[in-house]
């Protein structure tokens, strides 16, 4: 079996079937060219999936131009096969194996679920991206179908778990809860005259509630582009509500009239969400207040940025994408910019702009943020070019912004951009909150960064104490290939060789906020190890591959 990862691999058997836990586009690498087996999915995801289109476009240094294409998974409409939530659904993998699979809410966007996957008298919880609140684990807790795992005798063999903040480090040990997020958006937005226009980038899929609350707070509707509005209106096609927010976002039929939803097209709505680039005046108004979602502060009120952490980057746009597949493509377009930017902070820039954008876990540069829309076959000196003349949103968020010409009812001026805590990836306490719940044999990681990897970041380290069983597979994983792996060990010393050198701690860098205190940025797009456990289990990133006995 086959989660969240389809790229075909040579060394093994084709999957019998295949598991997609929701549609953010780090978890649907290899699906532009799926062809067999089914996927089973949530019905939103479904949904969202054969109606989300990209332009990613390729570097062909050999012609010297730059080739795009037209994304999308249309292809998948017979082969995605939604299952009901909360619903044991037996699945036949051959005439004598099959399994029972329960899906079950993940707390991260909309159709994201787990899989709990039983067969053979195993079972494995496959989590997926979760935010773990404790609301949301009391609930698994009591679940009727978990219960045998939580309250019975029952043990999970195995937790494949969405580690991406799991640090005993103090910037994610914790997080404010989601309602506490909104409590304090809520509170500041109301600080503003009634006239003032919000504008909300919300750039993935997972701030929905977001919208809701602040249409409902405000009493407004909340302004998306035609393509966001189509993505979510496909969540209450045919009758059937794929996610109980849909009516609340797209509305719904009340005897023979329609309520309408907190989203619509209509650009008079004082909060925005439509894609920077389409001709909505308010994006660009002065008099713009700019709201900005961050995983949360440190003690000292220090910000900690969401800068994507988790993926899905640009999932709710048509975003057009700079493939950097490989260390040899951004070797040669450095090269470029080398050639022909003169200004050194502008190729300082540049360089930088293009690295964070190769240790992305897409491996992409977003060409929107540079005004490059509707663009093929260009020469590649054009693109350098463009590149060349910075993003043309960073006038947006830039330091020249700090507080805007509004005033509240004391006098006070106002803030031109609002920052409130809302992660939608699980804090360390909660994932330890997780694994308490269910006491498993064993944890293995979704998501790995080889270079930072040591014992301190060891499953057995972070959850040993919580589970029911003491031997942590990838642990031992990961000390084999880093014990064979020359290259690694090297590349690992280089690393921490320039750490020592650094006056900041590795894990954070600190950079100049708009109000001029400290942001400290996860290294969340660092490069991920491509994993393989003999015999049965393939982890690439957060990408699970599991074959039955």
């Amino acid at each position: 079996m086959v989660v969240d990862y389809f790229r075909k691999n040579p060394e093994r058997p084709p999957p019998l079937a295949c598991f997609l836990s929701h549609v953010h586009s780090d978890h649907l690498q290899g699906l532009e060219s799926f062809r067999a087996p089914f996927i089973y999915c949530s019905a939103a995801t479904r949904e969202l999936l054969l109606r989300i289109e990209k332009y990613p476009h390729r570097m062909n240094f050999s012609k010297g131009i730059l080739e795009s294409r037209r994304l999308h998974y249309k292809h998948l409409t017979k082969l995605l096969r939604p299952i009901p939530l909360d619903t044991p659904t037996e699945i036949e993998l051959t005439p004598l194996l099959s399994i029972r699979v329960t899906l079950l809410d993940a707390n991260h966007c909309a159709g994201a679920v787990m899989f709990l996957i039983e067969g053979d008298g195993k079972a494995v919880l496959y989590t997926g991206d979760i935010r773990a609140e404790r609301w949301w684990v009391n609930s698994l807790v009591r679940h009727p179908v978990l219960i045998p795992y939580t309250l019975g005798s029952k043990k999970l063999d195995k937790i494949y778990l969405d580690t991406t903040f799991a640090s005993i480090n103090h910037v994610c040990r914790s997080f404010p809860s989601k309602a506490e997020g909104l409590r304090e958006l809520l509170q500041k937005v109301e600080a503003y005259p009634k006239e003032t226009i919000f504008y909300f980038r919300a750039w993935t899929f997972g701030y929905e509630d977001v919208w809701i609350a602040l249409s409902a707070f405000l009493n407004t509707k909340v302004h998306i582009d035609r393509y966001q509005i189509g993505l979510y209106r496909s969540l209450i096609s045919n009758s059937r509500r794929a996610i109980s927010e849909a009516p609340a976002l797209c509305g719904f039929e009340l005897g023979n009239r329609f309520v309408p939803g907190a989203l619509t097209e209509d650009e008079s709505s004082r909060v925005h969400s439509c894609e920077p680039g389409v001709h909505c005046s308010a994006v660009r108004s002065k008099r713009t207040v700019y709201i900005m979602p961050i995983v949360g502060r440190l003690e000292d009120g220090t910000r900690v940025p969401e800068i994507g952490a988790g993926g899905g980057g640009g999932d709710l746009y048509q975003t057009h994408e700079l493939e950097l597949p490989d260390q040899s493509s951004l070797e040669q377009l450095e090269s470029l910019c080398l050639e022909q930017i003169g200004d050194p902070e502008t190729l300082s820039q540049m360089r930088k702009d293009l690295t964070e954008a190769f240790k992305s876990r897409n491996k992409a540069l977003p060409l929107d943020s540079y005004g490059m829309k509707d663009v093929s076959d260009i020469p590649l000196q054009e693109l350098v070019h463009i590149l060349g003349r910075g993003r043309s949103d960073k006038e947006m968020w830039s330091d020249d912004v700090k507080v805007s010409a509004l005033r509240d009812t004391s006098g006070n001026r106002l803030p031109k951009i609002i920052y409130f805590p809302y992660s939608r990836h699980s804090s360390y306490e909660e994932l330890c909150e997780l694994v308490s719940a269910f006491k498993p044999r064993d944890v293995y990681p979704c998501t790995v960064d080889a270079l930072e990897w040591d014992e301190d970041v060891s499953m057995r380290n972070l959850f040993g104490h919580l589970c029911s069983g003491h031997e942590f597979v990838h642990d031992q994983y990961m000390r084999d290939t880093i014990a064979n792996d020359e290259e690694l060990q090297s590349r690992k010393r280089a690393r921490y060789e320039d750490d020592s050198t650094q006056s900041t701690q590795q894990f954070i860098s600190v950079d100049a906020s708009i109000d001029g205190s400290p942001t400290v940025m996860p290294n969340a797009g660092e490069p991920e190890v491509q994993a393989r456990r003999r015999p049965t289990t393939t982890l690439s990133s957060r990408k699970l591959s599991l074959t039955p006995p």
